[in-house]
């Protein structure tokens, strides 16, 4: 039996196409035609990915997202949207899904980015949970947590897994693709705006002034990089 993924759209020409080639992949799928049948199976199911389509009937892909998170439900979330708006990628982020591909996609990206994202969850756990400190934030990696100035800040996932890599490698200029390689585990070029995207919600969250950064600094041309204020 194959890890068991669940698709979530209301076409049934697009629920066939991806059906065939996650199958094919190696996968088995189960189907959810809209948002109420798609968060009753994930929270009864045993899944190992969703790939969510945001327009759905009775409950659109944003709230069946937000409420899985809300519940603590972490299965990782593909989401999959017909609309070419920076916003509903955004938001959709922020409300705890993994990654987006905008629709018309490539089956075979599909399934390149659901086999990335399901290696990176299955990831061996690292035994090293010691805090990192830089000035006033205090990252704890056991938790999925950070402090700034004693006050508790949470992340999605995803924001919190890019804060560490940038953490471990304090300093270090990082480039988008390696980024796009270490934190998404993609093993081709993607698209890089998901990474600054995350980086825009850490900034919101742990620096003084999001517009004017002293913590994750932006080398233009080059990538990011992560260092203790002045």
């Amino acid at each position: 039996m194959g890890k068991q993924i669940l698709i979530v759209d209301d076409e049934q020409s697009i629920v066939t196409l991806l059906k065939y080639n996650i199958e094919n992949a190696g996968f088995t799928t189960d189907v959810a035609y809209d948002g109420e049948e798609a968060y009753q199976k994930a929270s009864a199911g045993n899944y190992e990915l969703i790939i969510l389509d945001l327009m759905l009937p009775k409950m659109d892909g944003m709230e069946v997202c937000r409420k899985l998170r809300k519940n603590d439900i972490e299965i990782p979330i593909l989401m999959l949207t017909a609309k070419d708006d920076e916003i509903d990628k955004i938001l959709g982020l922020e409300l705890g899904a993994d990654d987006y591909l905008t629709k018309p996609f490539s089956p075979k990206e599909v399934v390149a980015r659901v086999k990335a994202i399901i290696r990176r969850t299955q990831r061996p756990q690292e035994n090293n949970f010691q805090a990192i400190r830089i000035k006033d934030l205090i990252i704890y990696p056991e938790r999925y947590e950070a402090e700034m100035d004693g006050e508790l800040i949470t992340f999605t996932r995803k924001e919190f897994e890019l804060l560490y890599y940038l953490a471990k490698h304090k300093g270090k200029v990082i480039s988008r693709d390696q980024l796009l390689s270490s934190v998404w585990d993609y093993d081709f070029v993607g698209d890089t705006r998901i990474v600054d995207v995350h980086v825009s919600h850490l900034r919101d969250k742990i620096e003084p002034n999001s517009k004017k950064p002293v913590y994750i600094k932006t080398v233009r041309g080059l990538g990011y990089k992560l260092e203790e204020p002045v």
